[in-house]
């Protein structure tokens, strides 16, 4: 998998697609939050869940069904009051685009079991053709390792800078546009 703090930083870029002057600080930390959640289910190893199982690590919580829901759930509960400008239809896609992103960076790393992208519908485990992406270990200790240093390098070439140059490009797009509007 990829840290919880590069998953946070995807999140991020993803919503300089969404931004808003606007947009409230919650919907920024909601798709932060989203993006982290899928892990959720590393409580199953201690549980006894298989980790290759439905439930397992990389399993339904990864999924792209799950994303759609979890958005849904999280527009519905989190934004009750449509926040001004903003459409609920977007924030659902920024927040399903931060929650899907997770099992796409964990398919981009070196390690572990493929993600079920399909799922509940399909249990099939994927990973994408190139993994660049050393695979963060489970737990805070192994983390704050030597291990943990050469994740945190590697991610920072393979998700921050391309989140980075993203986020960049998007925010100097959204300024011409409110230029051009006058």
């Amino acid at each position: 998998m990829a840290s919880v703090f590069s998953h946070a930083v995807a999140a991020a870029a993803i919503g300089t697609a969404f931004t808003h002057p606007r947009l409230p600080l919650r919907a920024w930390l909601l798709g932060a939050a989203c993006a982290v959640f899928p892990d959720v289910d590393v409580v199953g190893i201690p549980l006894g869940i298989p980790f290759g199982g439905p439930l397992g690590h990389r399993g339904l919580t990864h999924s792209l069904a799950f994303a759609a829901a979890l958005a849904a759930l999280v527009v519905t509960v989190g934004f009750r009051e449509r926040p001004a400008g903003h459409a609920r239809w977007r924030l659902w896609l920024y927040l399903f685009l931060a929650t899907a992103s997770h099992g796409f960076f964990d398919a981009l790393t070196d390690g572990g079991i493929g993600v079920a992208f399909w799922a509940p519908f399909d249990d099939s485990r994927y990973f994408l053709p190139w993994r660049p992406i050393v695979v963060s270990p489970i737990g805070l200790r192994p983390f704050f390792s030597l291990r943990g240093l050469r994740v945190i390098e590697s991610e920072l070439v393979w998700i921050w800078l391309p989140c980075a140059i993203f986020a960049g490009l998007t925010t100097v797009a959204a300024l011409r546009r409110r230029a051009a509007r006058g």
